[in-house]
């Protein structure tokens, strides 16, 4: 572990052991992460670029040595086309309410959290870890500062969906996003991924940055079906810059 500034920040970095992948079963992982506690928009900016995800004050980036499966994306706004499968989920959405706030906690947030995660377990096999107050302040809240905010979406006035993002210099940066598998034939997942998309549009910004794709991981590898896209084809040290093509 070893500190070292960057900007007006004091960025403390380290790297976890090999563990098995949680992506694929035959792989092996390895984390590097950054810890920033109180992360600027220009730091923010930076380190998105360069392939970061930022979880509260933690910053995280694949560094394994023996695999490059973990490929970063960002979909360019600008060039994106609502084909007639977007329109179908828009259309679909008409009466789906979304409003731009801070990232906040709340009990229906948290039982929102743990009704997709149950879901996602008995349809995915994802591993099934309780939520509590702290945990997701950890996760969602802390380290937000003026760049995070959350866009919720309400139908008939029923908590439906929580998409957290970082609004960065050139784009959107996607976090996570949860729902209520009650609705699952809104498709809000898609939906959410478009009303980024328009925001961004909206805000002159040029990408919407995704994280990662697996190809061979089916909870990530729907992100390459979002085109035009581009990919980082580097791990680049904070003075290094980025290369996407």
């Amino acid at each position: 572990m070893k500190k070292i500034p960057f900007f007006d920040e004091e960025v403390i970095e380290f790297t976890t052991l090999e563990t098995k992948c949680v992506y694929l079963d035959d792989k092996r992982m390895q984390m590097s992460y950054k810890y920033v506690n109180e992360c600027s928009s220009s730091l923010v900016s930076t380190l998105t670029r360069q392939g970061w995800r930022r979880f509260g004050k933690y910053f995280s980036r694949p560094s394994c040595k023996a695999c490059s499966e973990c490929v970063s994306l960002r979909v360019d706004v600008k060039k994106f086309r609502f084909g007639k499968s977007a329109r179908r989920v828009i259309k679909k959405n008409k009466n789906t309410k979304s409003i731009l706030t801070k990232p906040s906690l709340s009990q229906d947030r948290l039982e929102l959290y743990e009704k997709y995660h149950k879901y996602m377990q008995d349809k995915r096999g994802w591993d099934y870890y309780p939520i509590n107050s702290e945990s997701y302040d950890d996760l969602y809240i802390k380290g937000a500062s003026t760049f995070a905010k959350e866009i919720d979406y309400y139908i008939k006035n029923r908590l439906v969906g929580v998409d957290l993002i970082d609004i960065v210099d050139d784009g959107i940066s996607s976090i996570y996003f949860y729902y209520d598998p009650d609705f699952k034939d809104f498709s809000l997942g898609r939906y959410s991924l478009y009303e980024q998309i328009k925001l961004a549009y909206d805000m002159g910004l040029s990408w919407i940055y995704l994280g990662y794709s697996v190809k061979d991981c089916e909870s990530l590898n729907y992100k390459l079906s979002y085109k035009p896209h581009q990919k980082l084809h580097n791990l680049p040290s904070m003075d290094e810059e980025p290369i996407w093509s």
